[in-house]
């Protein structure tokens, strides 16, 4: 190895893929089993303290990897027991080359959720974002990268420490899902391998109906995941029809609602899942009348579907309103009552800018991207 080169995260690598680091370093593959242990295990990022592993290889660990997660910058906790984190993406790269300053500035968030025997992360996938969902604020932001495998799985390994973790001791984060900010099918080639990583026995061994990834509708994308993956999948549909959700989600003008679902429901068969679950929005006078519940009902009755109904989180200069307790109240009853199961969800943290739809980070050196205008490939990565 080049001692020149940049030092390794170790937080980016699948077990195959620090199998490979460690085989280049000449060592037994058995080391990196024992540095699995070590980074998910017991949470431990001091080569030093790796007591297991032989003196001379941890030097050389500290020539050539480290373990580095983003820097919080932020914290603040909801009345409601929220938590969420403004988090430095300090591996920014300069457009310049690589001797450009890092730019510190750029920063996305991330929140747990505590519940009763459950507690579950929202985690980030792109600095920005892309998509241009009316409806929600993250997409106001603009668009800078994607985020590398380390960076998101780097969230995951800050949050259990900052969390309490306790090597043996009960999980803090028992449910991680991919909707921060960003598209994390925009950002497949560093999505996939990073719930890998999550999922793996010797890494976070988290069930895989526990790992969720949202999507605004990236058909091919979806197929592929299908393929490659057994995580949980959620959809943003947000609309019941072509004409209403060409508005609220742009990419509709591509992968129509038809497209769409027969994607979900190939997703569901190659999986062998239980059901995709379908977010809602619930915006006043636009997607939340009657009509709009026996629409949703037409085109998910008798899938193996699960609807949850969001109260819109207001936030500054948007179109939208909330829709009232009783129209959610209502729509929520039309979608069970006709046999397509339908729940609302719980806000949280809207007491700092932490619930659905209201994560915005700070987007600096950005590009604006209106798909509502113009759709464009910008940022997908497969």
């Amino acid at each position: 190895m080049n001692p020149a080169s940049p030092k390794t995260n170790l937080l980016g690598l699948t077990r195959s893929d620090l199998e490979a680091f460690i085989e280049q370093m000449g060592e037994k593959p058995f080391r990196a089993r024992q540095l699995l242990k070590w980074l998910y295990k017991r949470a431990e990022s001091d080569f030093d303290k790796m007591t297991d592993l032989a003196k001379s290889f941890r030097e050389r660990l500290k020539e050539v990897a480290e373990v580095r997660t983003p820097e919080i910058r932020l914290t603040q906790v909801s009345s409601d027991g929220t938590r969420k984190w403004l988090l430095s993406m300090a591996s920014l790269r300069g457009k310049a080359g690589a001797d450009e300053p890092i730019d510190t500035s750029q920063a996305i968030e991330m929140v747990f959720i505590p519940e009763p025997g459950r507690g579950t992360l929202c985690i980030s996938s792109q600095l920005g974002c892309a998509m241009d969902c009316t409806f929600c604020s993250t997409a106001q932001q603009g668009f800078n990268r994607n985020l590398s495998v380390a960076e998101i799985v780097g969230q995951v390994w800050l949050a259990i420490r900052e969390l309490g973790f306790e090597p043996g001791g009960n999980r803090v984060v028992t449910n991680i899902v991919f909707m921060g900010m960003g598209e994390p099918l925009a950002n497949y080639r560093n999505v996939v391998p990073a719930t890998e990583i999550l999922m793996d026995d010797l890494g976070f061994d988290i069930s895989r109906r526990r790992v969720t990834v949202s999507t605004s509708g990236l058909v091919p994308q979806m197929l592929k995941l299908a393929e490659e993956t057994n995580c949980a999948l959620a959809v943003s549909l947000h609309a019941p029809n072509d004409e209403l959700r060409d508005e609220l989600v742009p990419i509709n003008r591509k992968h129509k609602i038809a497209e769409l679902l027969d994607a979900c429901w190939q997703y569901v068969d190659k999986q062998n899942a239980r059901s995709i679950t379908f977010e809602y929005v619930m915006l006043d006078g636009v997607n939340d009348k009657p009509e709009h519940a026996f629409e949703l009902v037409r085109l998910l009755q008798g899938h193996p579907a699960k609807v949850n109904l969001i109260p819109f989180n207001p936030f500054p200069g948007t179109q939208y309103r909330r829709s009232s307790p009783a129209a959610i109240e209502r729509f929520r009853d039309i979608c069970n009552s006709h046999g397509v199961i339908a729940t609302t969800r719980r806000t949280r943290g809207d007491d700092i800018d932490a619930a659905c739809g209201q994560l915005v980070g700070r987007v600096r050196d950005r590009t604006t991207v209106r798909l509502g205008s113009k759709l464009i490939s910008v940022a997908v990565e497969t």
